[in-house]
């Protein structure tokens, strides 16, 4: 037997109406928010990546599926869905025909990190950017797409952790800070930290090796080294998220672990998870679109983790469980032609149907017409065939009717005169 890939998983069928149930809601949602699907390859080149998301990052550093393709060229399964929209973006020009431009994206994402309880080496995220403005109310809106998302899918104890990273004369101050700080503890960081030290402190404060985490608590907070412009900006997003009645919290340690981030950035904290409480996160990014070679625009993004929302959503819900309209038991060989007629007929007038083949007993179908959630229950067999009728019992209640065979649709669509 040839098992499955490490790090990957399977989404059985039992788990499937949850996930579409999210996938669904989650689209619905940002429509009404004005943004509009974008569907980019979940391949690119890695030069994309390593511009994009900064080289280092653990992301770039450890994490890519990267492989020197025939013809010379290294291509990267996509790590993030931000660095391939914003290509998109780019070589179709599309911020010349919207200057706001407000889009999302749903699918598969690949890293190469150590699995454990809702992180996979394949994972599927929920994305959405809004390129074009800068003002703080996109950020605020933003995230109020975010949390609105998590609460039409039925989340609770739901809260957004905020904070602002800075702009880039910002994070020069706090990086010289931070530098200071951490010289005198460079031999207790770790090998990667201590690498980290000279091209890019902040990724030290993303660190989960333990001593690296004990020294960075005690560490300046990038809040100390904001300018007057952040500070406002930043203040203005909590004054319309609390305009909004989002629920938020300053978490004034939080960085993320991307390079491009600029001022707003935000986690999407899920209380219900355990330790595993962030479900996702995004924050502004206001150089990146001119780095890859597009306009000087900014953005503002989110990402959310469909794996690690779905853990926190309970195995049957009436939002997502599956039900089939009826199931159509057919009882013996005569009845087997007119049922299968039934059957389809039904499914072209819009109701779903199931029905078995293989001469099962009566007691057989009812269990698989339990399995499948049958509303309904039609009942076909010699008797029924004489009299053009069939017996219809409604699963919930346990009340059974004869039915025309000419009034089946209209019975089981509501009118059950």
């Amino acid at each position: 037997m040839i098992r499955l890939i490490k790090g990957f998983h399977d989404i059985l069928p039992d788990e499937t109406p949850k996930w579409g149930f999210i996938i669904r809601t989650a689209g619905e949602t940002l429509e009404r928010f004005g943004f509009r699907e974008i569907i980019t390859p979940v391949m690119e080149r890695t030069e994309l990546f390593e511009r994009g998301i900064g080289q280092v990052t653990d992301i770039v550093e450890k994490e890519m599926y990267t492989f020197e393709d025939r013809s010379g060229d290294h291509l990267s399964l996509r790590p993030e869905a931000t660095a391939g929209i914003l290509r998109a973006v780019v070589e179709h020009s599309l911020l010349r025909r919207e200057p706001i431009l407000k889009v999302y994206t749903i699918g598969p994402m690949f890293r190469r990190e150590r699995p454990s309880k809702g992180r996979f080496r394949q994972f599927f995220q929920i994305n959405a950017e809004v390129l074009g403005d800068d003002s703080p109310f996109t950020d605020a809106e933003a995230i109020t797409a975010a949390h609105a998302i998590m609460t039409n899918i039925g989340a609770s104890g739901l809260m957004m952790e905020i904070n602002s990273v800075g702009c880039q004369q910002c994070r020069d101050d706090f990086r010289a800070k931070l530098r200071r700080f951490l010289e005198p503890h460079l031999d207790e960081l770790c090998p990667d930290c201590r690498r980290r030290y000279d091209l890019n402190p902040l990724r030290i404060l993303d660190c989960k090796v333990d001593r690296c985490r004990e020294i960075a608590k005690d560490a300046p907070v990038i809040s100390d080294s904001l300018d007057a412009g952040c500070k406002e900006h930043f203040h203005k997003v909590q004054e319309i998220l609390s305009l909004l009645e989002v629920p938020f919290r300053v978490e004034p340690r939080m960085v993320r672990g991307l390079d491009y981030y600029t001022r707003t950035a935000f986690e999407i904290i899920h209380e219900e998870l355990g330790r595993s409480k962030a479900v996702g996160g995004g924050g502004r990014y206001d150089t990146l679109l001119k780095e890859l070679g597009g306009p000087d625009a900014s953005g503002i993004g989110f990402a959310i983790g469909v794996e690690r929302l779905a853990m926190g959503m309970r195995e049957e819900d009436p939002s997502y469980a599956r039900r089939t309209d009826v199931y159509v038991a057919i009882l013996g060989e005569k009845a087997r032609e007119a049922g299968i007629r039934i059957v389809n007929s039904l499914r072209r007038q819009g109701l779903s149907a199931e029905t078995r083949y293989s001469g099962m007993s009566l007691k057989a179908q009812m269990k698989v017409a339990d399995k499948v959630r049958a509303k309904n229950v039609l009942m076909i067999g010699d008797d029924e065939l004489a009299r053009q009728e069939v017996t219809v019992r409604d699963m919930q209640t346990g009340d059974q009717f004869r039915i025309s065979m000419d009034g089946i649709a209209c019975y089981l669509q509501g009118d059950k005169r």
